[in-house]
């Protein structure tokens, strides 16, 4: 016998990443206020968050996509404003009318019902990556020993990654140039030098950057680092190694990480 579920089913969805919001109704209403407005700051004010919370949006946004989906302007009578680009207002289109299309079935289930309480369970399910950084990337190329691949991956304009696993993971995520992946770094899998000379060791991946904002916890320090092409990373370090790089806006940084810490997501 079919339960019916009185009252209306709210359809949300969500991608999360460390347990944060990357992209939701929250996010997107945010968004379309940044166009509306062209200001970031007056969006977080009329959606109703923190500047900061409002830049982490954008960030996490930007990384996850091919192309940036909002680009910001200094200077300018206002002081700089923000702007969205095609991809943004795609971005924005599709998770519209996808939640349209998925308010349409929710609503079929008030009124149809389920057949067991169990089904209920299967509209609570979320995705949760343990991982501070998820970027969109494009497989360039793949090197082949007799036990491991190394996987060349493109995430930005002008940055690339490498990323280690064995052979047979890489056969059984089918992986081959061309091919998209969501590429996740651990932020505490990060290390940052001073800029300047590239660091003389053997970590594969070597990321010049910039320093953006840091937030202070009791053992850590968060830093956001600028790598680019709209791309910012988040590396998790120890508190007196953040005291050692003496944290300022606009310092060079280089951000390095082993290629067996970028973990692969793919269809």
């Amino acid at each position: 016998m079919a339960r019916f579920i009185p009252g209306k089913i709210d359809t949300l969805l969500a991608l999360r990443s460390n347990g944060r919001l990357l992209i939701g109704r929250e996010r997107i209403t945010l968004l379309e206020a940044v166009i509306e407005h062209g200001s970031i700051t007056k969006a977080a004010e009329i959606a109703g968050f923190s500047y900061k919370t409002a830049w982490d949006a954008v960030n996490a946004i930007n990384n996850l996509l091919p192309r940036p989906a909002f680009v910001t302007h200094t200077g300018g009578p206002r002081g700089g404003g923000a702007e969205a680009t095609e991809e943004g207002r795609r971005l924005i289109q599709t998770f519209r009318l996808l939640e349209e299309k998925l308010s349409k079935i929710t609503n079929a289930i008030v009124e149809e019902g389920l057949p067991r309480d169990e089904d209920l369970l299967f509209w609570g399910l979320a995705m949760k990556l343990s991982v501070s950084n998820a970027f969109h990337s494009k497989i360039v190329e793949i090197m082949r020993s007799s036990i491991n691949a190394e996987i060349l991956l493109s995430i930005g304009q002008n940055c690339e990654i490498m990323s280690e696993m064995s052979i047979a993971t890489a056969n059984e995520l089918l992986l081959k140039p061309g091919k998209s992946a969501v590429a996740l770094i651990n932020s505490a899998s990060i290390t940052l030098f001073p800029g300047g000379e590239l660091p003389n060791n053997m970590i594969s991946n070597k990321l010049p950057g910039t320093v953006i904002s840091w937030t202070e916890g009791e053992h850590d320090t968060e830093i956001m680092v600028d790598i680019g092409d709209t791309k910012t990373l988040a590396a998790k370090i120890p508190k007196e190694s953040a005291n050692d790089l003496r944290l300022e806006a606009g310092l060079k940084v280089w951000a390095t990480f082993s290629a067996s810490q970028v973990i692969l997501a793919c269809d």
